[in-house]
């Protein structure tokens, strides 16, 4: 009976472990593309809102001008997004895209006043209720950490680039 179940289990699994570098880091990809370039267009398609918010930027951001910032967040919203999507550069894209919502997180998501834990856990939330809104960049940045730990995945021009540089 153990054996039986056992076997099963292994034959169910097996071939999610084949497919699991193939489809998981694409899901990642596409997810985190479809975001942050739709952050990006709504950048290029807005007006600049982030004078007001300059002062509340970490360093060394906080000390460029708002029109650079935003053209900064908003260029690497849009061509890290493709690059996630096709999969080229991708650990590069993805640190890049951390330090961007980072920066949004404390600019604009974090709670800008808390004394304790509870306090904080009231910002872990999607919309803001005056305590701030970290869910989301939180997801996005869990999300980032394995395609810059692990990279891309085997269905990415990353991948396609290694098997050609391995062949010679």
């Amino acid at each position: 009976m153990h054996s039986t179940v056992s076997n099963t289990l292994k034959a169910l699994h097996t071939p999610l472990d084949h497919a699991g570098p193939w489809l998981a880091p694409l899901g990642l990809r596409l997810f985190l593309a479809w975001e942050f370039f739709e952050s990006g267009l709504e950048k290029w398609n807005g007006n600049n809102w982030f004078a007001e918010i300059q002062s509340a930027f970490p360093f060394p951001f906080d000390h460029l001008p708002a029109s650079w910032n935003w053209e900064l967040s908003m260029w690497a919203e849009l061509v890290c997004a493709i690059a996630l999507l096709i999969g080229l550069g991708t650990r590069l894209s993805a640190l890049v895209l951390i330090i961007v919502t980072v920066v949004a997180t404390a600019a604009v998501h974090w709670p800008t006043d808390w004394s304790t834990l509870s306090e904080l856990a009231q910002g872990y939330a999607i919309s803001n209720k005056g305590h701030g809104n970290f869910k989301l960049p939180l997801i996005y940045l869990v999300a980032l950490l394995p395609l810059v730990l692990q990279g891309a995945g085997k269905l990415s021009v990353d991948a396609l680039i290694k098997s050609r540089a391995y062949r010679r």
